[in-house]
C-alpha cells in the first residue's frame, strides 16, 4: 500500500487516532480493540524492535524522510502510512506533543508469569499504581538500572497508554512485564520460582535498604506501592521482608517513581 494522504480530520481510516485525550475512547480502543498508540520517532522505533505490529502510522510530511526505513517496511507489508498536515493531526488526536509521528500498534499477548521471570533476578512489581506517568517512569528506572522485570497488579494503570509509553522512552517495550493476578495471592507464585518478595514501606519492623542490599538474595522482588496509600495490609502480611529507604530532613517517604529508582539502584546486581 502507497503512503495515503488525507486533509480531512474526520477521514474513516483514521479512526484509531481519533480524541485520544478522552480516557474513555483510550479504554475502548485499546485493550478491547487490542491496540495502543505509539508517539514519537524514538518510541516507534522501539516498539517496532520489540517486535509489536504496527496496524497503521500518522505522521507529518517531514517524517517520510527520518522515517524512510520504516515507511519502507510498511509498504512492503501492506500498513497505510497516512500522512496530513501539523494541523490536521493535532485537530485530530487532540493534543501537540505527538512531535509529527504517531503509530497504532496491536498490543501483543501478555506473557505468562514464569516466562517474564525466566532468568530474572531483579523485579520490581507496582501494586496499583494509577499514574501513568509513574508507571512510566517506573520502566524507565528499571531499564537503566538493570531490572530484570516489572510486574503490575490487576489495578494498576497500563504500562502501554500512551503517557506511559512516552515517560518511559518507550522502554516499556524492553523490560519483560506481565500482569499478576489475584494479588497479592501471586506472592506464592514469587515464592515458587524462588523469590524472596520484598516491601517497600514505612513499618515498624522494617529493615533499612542500605541492610538488605548488603546482603541480598540471589532472586528479589521488590513491591512498590500505589501513590498516597502505599502497599495494603494483606500485601505487607504476604512478603518475607518489609524495607524503607532511610530518609533525611524530616521527609518520611519519596515519589514512588523515586523510591523505585532508589532502590533499584541499591540492589542491582554485578552482571
Amino acid at each position: 500500500m502507497s503512503v495515503v494522504r488525507v486533509t480531512d480530520e474526520t477521514d474513516p481510516r483514521l479512526v484509531d487516532y481519533v480524541g485520544l485525550t478522552d480516557v474513555a475512547l483510550r479504554r475502548r480502543l485499546e485493550p478491547e480493540g487490542g491496540l495502543y498508540v505509539a508517539e514519537s520517532e524514538k518510541v516507534i522505533r522501539r516498539a517496532l524492535a520489540a517486535g509489536h505490529r504496527p496496524r497503521s502510522f500518522l505522521m507529518a510530511q517531514r517524517w517520510l524522510t527520518d522515517l524512510a526505513d520504516v515507511v519502507a517496511d510498511a509498504e512492503r507489508d501492506g500498513v497505510p502510512v497516512y500522512v496530513a498536515e501539523h494541523d490536521v493531526v493535532e485537530r485530530l488526536t487532540g493534543f501537540h506533543l505527538h512531535r509529527g509521528a504517531l503509530a497504532s500498534m496491536h498490543r501483543p499477548a501478555l506473557p505468562p508469569l514464569a516466562s517474564v521471570l525466566e532468568g530474572a533476578r531483579r523485579v520490581l512489581v507496582l501494586e496499583d499504581v494509577v499514574d501513568h506517568t509513574n508507571v512510566g517512569a517506573v520502566f524507565r528506572s528499571a531499564a537503566a538500572l538493570g531490572t530484570d522485570a516489572v510486574l503490575v497488579t490487576p489495578r494498576c494503570a497500563d504500562p502501554l497508554y500512551r503517557r506511559s509509553v512516552r515517560v518511559s522512552m518507550g522502554t516499556v517495550f524492553q523490560v519483560p512485564w506481565t500482569r499478576v493476578d489475584p494479588w497479592p495471592g501471586a506472592v506464592a507464585d514469587l515464592h515458587d520460582l524462588g523469590f524472596h518478595v520484598a516491601a517497600l514501606a514505612l513499618t515498624e519492623d522494617s529493615v533499612g535498604l542500605d541492610e538488605l542490599a548488603a546482603d541480598p538474595p540471589e532472586r528479589l522482588a521488590l513491591v512498590l506501592g500505589t501513590e498516597g496509600d502505599g502497599l495494603t495490609r494483606r500485601t505487607l502480611a504476604a512478603v518475607d521482608t518489609v524495607v524503607r529507604i532511610p530518609m533525611a530532613g524530616g521527609v518520611d517517604s519519596l515519589n514512588v517513581a523515586a523510591a523505585g529508582a532508589v532502590a533499584a539502584w541499591a540492589l542491582r546486581t554485578s552482571s
